[in-house]
């Protein structure tokens, strides 16, 4: 008990720090930008080192680095392997390189990119960079962002080109792809919504680009009609969980200041971020401005309430013998190895540990991400609001298969939980999935 009381002033202490450091680098944003965002959907830029300033926030915001940066090369300056059904797609150098990067291109051939889905040259896009959403970004951001890129360092960086497997590297079929699900236009704001809903759809659906990982896709790698309803990310590994299922990661429930500490310090008291995601706020969105994350907030939540319905069926285990045989093999193990964290209630430590009793990542039908937290461990990311987090070791030099497999089973059914059963040969698929 005394340990909890002591963790637990470590976290408020620790709270108090992040107000003050949050506060102080909100007073220098704003110090920075002044009036630029007086139209919360298209920022004013009268002088072009205003303009760049905003560009480099929406660059910030729609986080181009998280693709154009190889691991260990330069800002901006493309690289990355981006793995998928498809092929291997190698992300471009977009720094004012003129041989190499974009150093070429005008304001026109940046907004036909990303508005058009196509390149200078005419050349049609592959999906994989996310126009089907940038499409809705104003010419406005278009402009700025594009100053920002040009007042870079160029970098000469000749990437590799992309390796797109037969048949979907006829361009044809592309054309056709086009043709059938892709639909460019500007975003319109919805004159019966506020002003901060609209500068928040803005944001999740187009800069924000969300329904690119957070999306079911068909065959052909397109987005379902229905917005939003989460999957496994190709080529990461993790599963992007829908952001309108009250099963997954629906705000339905949550209060508006609660999403916005998830969002922008990687933890909250229910919750916290972890793989692609915790990748995301670390670079992206604790630097938002706090009218804008808000705003997602706000819309974030209205998704949810709208949608609370859509949602995988659920999957309990029969309480069979051999069941319950398993589950408390998988009992042994967590009380062993995780209990001094997340406690015997499964409640873990508001702020330290994320609970587990009632944790809708550990129960919704996909237990991958469990799997792969227990598997590899990991941080959440180090924000201004939790600059220190605590992390998780990993248990995959500890642990066999089948005992992964029973711990899982065990948390996603202990507590009130009730979820599917885990089998070893998920964990193998699993270990196989998390390719980059």
């Amino acid at each position: 008990m005394k340990s909890i009381q002591y963790e637990s002033k470590i976290y408020i202490q620790r709270k108090i720090v992040s107000a003050c450091s949050f506060a102080a680098s909100f007073f220098i944003l704003l110090s920075l930008f002044g009036s630029v965002f007086a139209d919360p959907i298209q920022p004013a830029h009268h002088i072009s080192n205003q303009n760049r300033l905003v560009g480099s926030y929406l660059a910030r915001v729609g986080n181009c680095i998280g693709c154009h940066t190889a691991r260990g090369g330069d800002l901006f300056a493309g690289g990355r392997e981006m793995h998928t059904s498809f092929g291997i797609f190698i992300t471009p150098n977009i720094t004012p390189d003129k041989e190499t990067g974009i150093g070429n291109w005008d304001k026109s051939d940046f907004w036909r990119a990303l508005h058009q889905g196509e390149s200078r040259n005419g050349r049609m896009l592959y999906p994989v960079f996310p126009y089907p959403q940038y499409t809705k970004i104003t010419r406005k951001d278009s402009d700025a962002i594009f100053d920002y890129l040009m007042s870079l360092k160029p970098i000469v960086n000749e990437n590799a080109p992309s390796r797109v497997f037969f048949p979907y590297n006829l361009e044809p079929l592309l054309y056709i792809w086009r043709k059938l699900y892709f639909k460019k236009g500007v975003f319109k704001p919805d004159l019966s919504k506020s002003k901060e809903w609209n500068r928040g759809a803005y944001l999740v659906e187009g800069l924000g680009h969300c329904n690119s990982c957070h999306s079911s896709r068909n065959l052909l790698g397109a987005s379902q009609k229905t917005k939003h309803i989460g999957k496994k990310m190709t080529g990461m590994g993790w599963y992007a969980p829908s952001l309108i299922s009250r099963l997954e990661a629906g705000s339905r429930g949550l209060e508006i200041n609660e999403i916005i500490e998830l969002l922008t310090s990687g933890i909250s008291k229910n919750a916290v971020a972890s793989g692609h995601m915790a990748t995301v706020i670390r670079q992206s969105l604790q630097f938002m401005l706090p009218q804008d994350i808000r705003a997602i907030a706000i819309y974030l939540k209205y998704i949810g309430r709208e949608n609370s319905d859509i949602a995988p069926a659920e999957s309990f285990p029969v309480l069979s013998k051999k069941v319950r045989s398993q589950l408390s093999e998988g009992g042994k193990i967590y009380t062993k190895y995780c209990e001094g964290c997340h406690q015997s209630s499964g409640r873990g430590i508001p702020g330290i540990y994320p609970p587990l009793a009632g944790n809708r990542s550990v129960t919704m039908s996909s237990p991958l991400n469990t799997i792969l937290s227990v598997m590899h461990g990991g941080f959440p990311p180090t924000t201004i609001g939790n600059p220190r987090p605590y992390g998780m070791p990993p248990f995959q030099q500890i642990f066999h298969d089948k005992e992964i497999a029973l711990v899982v089973s065990y948390i996603r059914n202990a507590w009130g939980n009730h979820s599917s059963l885990v089998t070893e040969i998920d964990i193998e698929r699993s270990r196989n999935s998390n390719r980059d």
